[in-house]
This record gives C-alpha cells, sequence and structure tokens, in this order.
C-alpha cells in the first residue's frame, strides 16, 4: 500500500499546472536537441542549470529529467534518417534504422522508435518506484573487478554485433579503445597520445567521432557518387506506420530490451549505451523467421530493442542518484549539481526528508513519457517530409548543423577541424566496408574500463587473480570467453558470413 500512496503524493505534486508546464518544456526541449546533432542532453543540461536557480526543487529537476529522456527520443531521429547518432545511445539505432529509411519505411522505423521507447520508458519509471531500494544491493554487489569485466563482455558482445569479417571487427574495437586513451591519464596526470597539441589533452569527444565518422563520412562518400547513385531514398516512402506483421516482431524485441536495460541502467558508467549494445546483440542471436530481413540490414527488431533499451536505462539511471548519491553518468552528475544549488543532499535520506521531491520526479517521468509520445507521433510525417529536399541543399545542412553542435559543446574551432578529418577516416571505412559502431563501443568503454582496471589492481596491490577470484567477475569473463568461443567456431563463423554477406 505503501507504493500506492507514495504514488499518489507524487502525481499530486506533478499535476499541478507549473509542473505540468516545466515537464513540457523539458520534453520539447530534449526531443529538438536530440534530433539536432552534435547538441546532446550534457550542454542543454549545463547551460540551463543557472537558469534552475529560481525555480522551485521539483519543478527544476522534472524539466532537467524531461531533457534527458526527451534527448534519448530526439536522438533516434536522425540515427535514422540522416545516419548520424543524436546521442551516443543511438549508435546502434543507426544500423537497421538507416537502412529502413533506404528501404522507404523511415515511417516505421520512426513509429518503432517511439513506441519501443514509451514503452520503456513507462516499465523503467515503473521499475525505478518500486525496486528502486533492492535494485541498489545489486549495484553495490559490482565493484571495479565486476566493471571491468562486464566491459570486456560488452567488447566482445560489439564483436558478435559487427557485421562482416571478425578481423575488422576487432581492428574497429582496438581502434577505438586507443582513441579514448588519448588525453591526461587520471592517475598521474601526463597528457598520453596529444602529440603537444594543447586541445588534445583534454581527450577526443565522442561527438566529434560520431559526427566525423557517422555524418560527414556518409556525406563524402554520397558526393562521391553519380547523382542517380546517391541514397536519396524518399520518393519511395511506403506509410508511416509498422504493419501488423511489424508488431509482431517488434513486441518480443520491446519487452527483451526494456529488461536488459531497467537492469544496466543502475549500473554506474554509462548504462544507456551499454544497454543499447546488449539489446542489439541479443537481437543478432535471436532467430530470424521465414522471410525476415536480416538484422543489420533493415530488420525493425534492431530499431524497437536498442532504443527500449535505452530509454529504459535512461529512467533507471535515476536509482543510484536518487537512493546512494552516486551519479551513474555524467548527466546525473549534473542533477547532482541542481540539487545541491537548492540544498538538498543526493542519497538515501531523499526518499525519507523530500518524498515530495522524490515522488513528484517519479510521477513526471510517466506525465513526460506520454507527452513525448503524443509530441512525436504526429511529427513523423514532417521528419519524413526533410527527406524530400533536394541533396545538394540537405548535405550543407547536415555540414551546418553539425559544425554549429560540435563548436557549441567546447566552444573551440580546433573540434571542427578534428570532425572533418574523422569525416575523412568514415569514408575510408565505408570503402573498405567495415562497421564504425565497435569503434564507437571501444572509445566509450574504453577510458572506463582503463579506469577500474587501475582501481581493482590498486586495491589488490597488483594481483590479477583479482578478476578470477571474485565469483560475479570470474562469471562475467567466462561469459565473455565462451561468446567469443562460440562465435569463432568453424560451423558458427561460416554461418555468421553467410548473415552478414558484404556488399
Amino acid at each position: 500500500m505503501d507504493l500506492f500512496s507514495n504514488l499518489s503524493l507524487g502525481f499530486g505534486i506533478a499535476f499541478t499546472s507549473v509542473n505540468l508546464m516545466y515537464a513540457f518544456v523539458g520534453c520539447l526541449l530534449g526531443t529538438l536537441i536530440g534530433v539536432l546533432p552534435g547538441i546532446g542532453p550534457l550542454a542543454t543540461i549545463a547551460m540551463l542549470l543557472p537558469a534552475t536557480y529560481s525555480l522551485p526543487p521539483v519543478s527544476a529537476l522534472i524539466m532537467l529529467a524531461g531533457i534527458y529522456y526527451g534527448a534519448q527520443y530526439g536522438g533516434s531521429t536522425t540515427a535514422i534518417l540522416i545516419n548520424l547518432p543524436g546521442e551516443a545511445s543511438s549508435v546502434v539505432t543507426v544500423i537497421d534504422g538507416h537502412q529502413m529509411a533506404r528501404n522507404g519505411r523511415a515511417g516505421p522505423a520512426l513509429a518503432a522508435a517511439g513506441l519501443g521507447s514509451f514503452f520503456a520508458g513507462c516499465v523503467g519509471t515503473l521499475v525505478l518506484a518500486a525496486f528502486a531500494v533492492p535494485l541498489t544491493e545489486v549495484a553495490f554487489m559490482f565493484g571495479p573487478a565486476e566493471y571491468f569485466s562486464l566491459m570486456v563482455l560488452g567488447l566482445i558482445g560489439a564483436v558478435v554485433l559487427a557485421s562482416g569479417s571478425l578481423l575488422k571487427a576487432v581492428a574497429m574495437i582496438v581502434l577505438g579503445l586507443l582513441l579514448g586513451m588519448v588525453g591526461t591519464d587520471v592517475n598521474s596526470g601526463v597528457a598520453r597520445f596529444s602529440f603537444d597539441i594543447p586541445e588534445l589533452t583534454d581527450g577526443i569527444g565522442f561527438i566529434v567521432i560520431a559526427m566525423g565518422v557517422f555524418g560527414y563520412g556518409e556525406i563524402i562518400s554520397n558526393l562521391g557518387k553519380h547523382e542517380s547513385e546517391r541514397q536519396v531514398f524518399t520518393a519511395n516512402v511506403k506509410g508511416l506506420w509498422p504493419s501488423l506483421q511489424d508488431f509482431k516482431r517488434m513486441l518480443p524485441a520491446v519487452l527483451r530490451g526494456t529488461s536488459l536495460g531497467s537492469l544496466l541502467g543502475i549500473l554506474p558508467g554509462g548504462g544507456a549505451v551499454m544497454a543499447s549494445f546488449a539489446a542489439y546483440t541479443i537481437e543478432k542471436k535471436t532467430k530470424l523467421e521465414p522471410g525476415e530481413v536480416p538484422i543489420g540490414k533493415g530488420n525493425i527488431r534492431g530499431v524497437a530493442a536498442p532504443e527500449a533499451a535505452n530509454n529504459a536505462a535512461s529512467q533507471t539511471s535515476f536509482i543510484p542518484l536518487l537512493t546512494l548519491g552516486i551519479p551513474p553518468n555524467a548527466v546525473m552528475a549534473l542533477m547532482v549539481g541542481a540539487m545541491t544549488i537548492h540544498n538538498i543532499q543526493p542519497g538515501p535520506q531523499v526518499m525519507t526528508s523530500n518524498p515530495e521531491l522524490f515522488w513528484g520526479l517519479i510521477a513526471s517521468m510517466w506525465i513526460g513519457n506520454a507527452m513525448l509520445v503524443v509530441l512525436n507521433l504526429p511529427l513523423i510525417g514532417i521528419w519524413i517530409k526533410l527527406l524530400s529536399v533536394p541533396y545538394r541543399w540537405l548535405f550543407p545542412a547536415i555540414v551546418l548543423f553539425c559544425a554549429i553542435g560540435v563548436y557549441s559543446t567546447n566552444n573551440n574551432t580546433f573540434d571542427i577541424w578534428m570532425v572533418a578529418i574523422f569525416g575523412v577516416i568514415g569514408y575510408l571505412f565505408i570503402k573498405l566496408g567495415t562497421e564504425p559502431a565497435p569503434l564507437l563501443l571501444g572509445f566509450i568503454l574504453g577510458p572506463m574500463m582503463e579506469e577500474n582496471l587501475r582501481r581493482a589492481l590498486l586495491l589488490s596491490r597488483g594481483d590479477w587473480s583479482v578478476f578470477l577470484t571474485r565469483g560475479l567477475s570470474a562469471s562475467l569473463l567466462a561469459i565473455a570467453a565462451l561468446l567469443l568461443v562460440v562465435v569463432l567456431m568453424p560451423s558458427i563463423k561460416k554461418k555468421r558470413e553467410e548473415a552478414f554477406v558484404e556488399d
């Protein structure tokens, strides 16, 4: 009964006209910044943080939370339509989503992303409300050794996930890990691989690599073709809504993605990113129905599962913040900043000392998810119309938005040059037939892997056996090893190559 009385308190606070207005503003801003390449929720929340000084604490957090999960919705729009992941967690949505758009099925892809996100967001919020306290105990089981092992499993999963050659997939992951090492060493404070370029001492930004490899690389590739061969796939848009068959295939994928996202969201360190990659890997492993398009070639499951996973994870990532006071990612760290501005100490006491804030925020997430569906589904037709713009006008606009987005994150012109360099690298990847998604996963997980590896060795006084003597860590490494052995088995390898015949 406590849960229902607490939720009724939360809905009473969330349904006030002021809080409804701020939830709507947050969702609208989140969707817009998700759609605009480069301007992520981190930059937006950082810019809007001073504006929350004058707001009531509940209203401020409701608006900032709306921006965060609204950006997860919007990020899928550019990923599907113009092959640009608006968010780190939308990287895998690009693979099948953009392929669906090329096949004239941009409408069903956008609808699958929106509906999957709505369902997962609602379930994630329910998990947050019902299991916040018990689930934090699961997060407590993860020490540095367990996080390192989990990330190794994530990278092995990325090898399975990648289409084409296994060797190319491994090379992409290694390249991503190396790029992630550029910058200042956390422990010693010494600049590594920066080549005495001051701008590289802070490392290379995720947005710089994502924009260059996916956005500019695709543009250079298209400009290198004759006008008749360019991928302007707008003339043959077939319907705006998924068919009954699509819904049947989507439903189990959304359920799998939601379950995985709800669990991985509570773990500190890129929960939404890990969740979307893991959900996509599971879909790759799930048997195809007769006549179903392979995953990676425009299958609706490849859009619905990762989008559900990243939205469920973005909701449950509030669990460690609200119950332990530990921010699981950079956006949540800014939320801690917003709470301290209003003299609220994040942690277990929030639930007891400030129940209006805790339950009001949770209730606002349900309202926000409903607002996002109402906002996004009617806009599908408008987003599709963007694709009917002639390519000669569309590509300069994409280049301009990317440049503005990249510049706005650090106010640094060096980043624009870096995007251009990664654009050329992205073009080379297209020519070599390599899948860049594992590179981005390696880049995101690399610094976290290194930090947890060094922390685990520091705690064990240099004893490497710590990864095998701790039960959970050993289990995760065993699963990773088993997965690698299975993928390398000749019969599986042959089937995999048949499933991913390179164009």
